[in-house]
């Protein structure tokens, strides 16, 4: 039985060395990106008697156990704090998506004066560090009365101008024969926008769901500053009080973390198929 010879997308064949070059790269890369998450897992499951700090280390629990989500519980309210976490990431999905659809294809599609200011303006807004305008923000969720409000940790993320011009390109990338054609059938812009541009770009709509509940999940610097009420803490807030308190059990500090980590786990294995193909449709186009 012949073995074919491998070869790339333009049908050269790849020599047995680069292969196996290519493939202990990914280790690698696999190895830094995954095992960090990997060996939290695995230290979560550990229980009290295990010593986590043996060398050589074990990376496999001798003995299993959840005996340590159910102490995060118990500790700390963390069901509250996700359910916080969720209201605002959630929010800020919709308000993204909505926010970024109607602003990306108001700069890719339709003719008006300046046009190009306004994209030169989003994409000089990703360059401002958001450590260079959080007083700013601060002083405007205070003078609207937002302090300690979840609505003051979701509005000033409330619509990215990366994830606008990420939909903007993705517009870019329809034929314009196609929305022309629906000009002369007598369609507004509105049903335009809804009927045929919208559906097209349905995979960089969620790529624009994930950066923006990625985002709004994982922040911590924001809310950490805007919130003083427990009862309105995000999860990466109140999981905060797991490193005070139990600092020398890392067993809590690792179940808290998986808890975090496991909702942004589950949006990606939801949306994984449209993501692969938004990033495609929202490529940067000259």
């Amino acid at each position: 039985m012949s073995i074919l010879p491998l070869t790339d997308a333009d049908g050269r064949r790849i020599p047995v060395w680069q292969l196996l070059l290519r493939y202990l790269l990914l280790l690698v890369v696999l190895a830094l990106t995954v095992g960090p998450f990997l060996w939290q897992l695995s230290t979560s499951l550990k229980g009290p008697g295990e010593d986590i700090f043996s060398s050589p280390p074990k990376f496999f629990p001798g003995h299993p156990t959840l005996d340590n989500y159910t102490r995060v519980a118990e500790t700390i309210p963390v069901w509250d704090y996700a359910l916080n976490s969720v209201k605002v990431a959630t929010a800020n999905v919709v308000t993204n998506c909505v926010g970024s659809a109607l602003a990306g294809y108001a700069l890719a599609r339709m003719r008006y004066w300046g046009r190009r200011a306004a994209t030169l303006a989003f994409i000089l807004a990703m360059l401002v560090p958001v450590e260079g305008i959080i007083i700013a923000q601060f002083t405007t969720m205070r003078e609207l009365g937002l302090n300690n409000t979840l609505i003051g940790v979701l509005l000033p993320g409330s619509v990215a101008a990366m994830n606008v011009l990420l939909m903007r390109n993705a517009f870019l990338n329809l034929p314009h024969e196609v929305e022309e054609a629906a000009f002369v059938d007598g369609a507004n812009v509105w049903q335009r926008f809804f009927w045929i541009a919208l559906p097209s770009v349905r995979g960089t709509l969620a790529v624009v769901a994930i950066f923006a509940f990625m985002g709004a999940w994982d922040d911590f610097l924001w809310p950490l500053i805007v919130l003083s009420d427990p009862a309105n803490f995000t999860l990466t807030i109140g999981l905060n009080y797991l490193h005070g308190t139990f600092a020398n059990d890392e067993r809590l500090v690792a179940a808290g973390t998986i808890i975090a980590v496991l909702p942004l786990i589950m949006l990606f294995a939801c949306l994984q198929r449209f993501f692969f193909r938004g990033v495609g449709e929202g490529a940067v186009k000259g």
